[in-house]
């Protein structure tokens, strides 16, 4: 029985990645061998830098102020294209109280998740509790909570967490981002040839996917490009 493997590359701490797997769905939603279709997602820190706990003493505009070297407006306008974007894909971005931090461990435990069954579940969880309800993500008793919401041991989580478990895994996700010349995420590879990068509209995501099924494939060598992304320097 054929089925369709699909590998997306992204971070928690990304708006496009989460407007991403919005189009995704929609995509795979009207393809017909969508329950053939295995989705894994893929490591990508855009800050493996970031502390792991939330700093609160400058508010996010005033991040992205200094980082983009602009005004505190300017850089609310730029905060306010992206959360625009988001609620045309039914997304609800509360910059107002969002807490950055650290997204190597949540990446641990979603390749924890992905034995379990529950990856995808838990990719869900983790973008909403950062991007929608301000939760501390880098924090291990904020993730294990997130990670029992979806059905996984809080306790197994929590061990997980106090150990390096799983963070090979990471460290290996991101090798091969690095392999395959990815430097942005939302980063979509299609039966291990078709490349998509960025958070595309939904019908480029469902012709890739269709020609994904019908040719199969080994290598990527043909990549859509030019869609929203975040990177190490920011989201464009």
């Amino acid at each position: 029985m054929q089925r369709l493997r699909l590998d997306v590359w992204s971070d928690i701490a990304c708006p496009w990645c989460y407007i991403g797997k919005r189009h995704l769905e929609a995509a795979l939603a009207s393809f017909a061998h969508a329950a053939s279709v295995d989705v894994v997602w893929r490591a990508f820190e855009l800050d493996p830098a970031a502390p792991r706990v939330h700093d609160g003493t400058l508010s996010y505009a005033a991040r992205i102020a200094a980082k983009y070297r602009v005004s505190a407006a300017q850089g609310q306008v730029m905060i306010d294209r992206v959360i625009d974007a988001g609620k045309r894909a039914g997304l609800a971005f509360r910059y107002d109280h969002i807490k950055s931090g650290n997204t190597f461990d949540a990446h641990r435990l979603l390749h924890w998740a992905l034995a379990h069954g529950k990856q995808g579940e838990l990719k869900e969880r983790l973008l909403h509790a950062y991007m929608t309800e301000g939760q501390a993500i880098g924090e291990p008793a904020v993730l294990a909570a997130l990670a029992a919401d979806v059905g996984l041991p809080a306790t197994e989580a929590t061990a997980i967490l106090a150990g390096d478990r799983y963070a090979r895994e990471v460290r290996d996700d991101e090798a091969l981002a690095r392999e395959l010349g990815i430097t942005g995420v939302p980063f979509f590879v299609m039966a291990g040839r078709i490349g998509v990068s960025g958070a595309q509209p939904v019908e480029v995501l469902a012709q890739a996917l269709a020609q994904a099924w019908a040719e199969g494939a080994t290598s990527v060598d043909d990549v859509a490009t030019d869609g929203p992304t975040c990177g190490p320097d920011g989201c464009v």
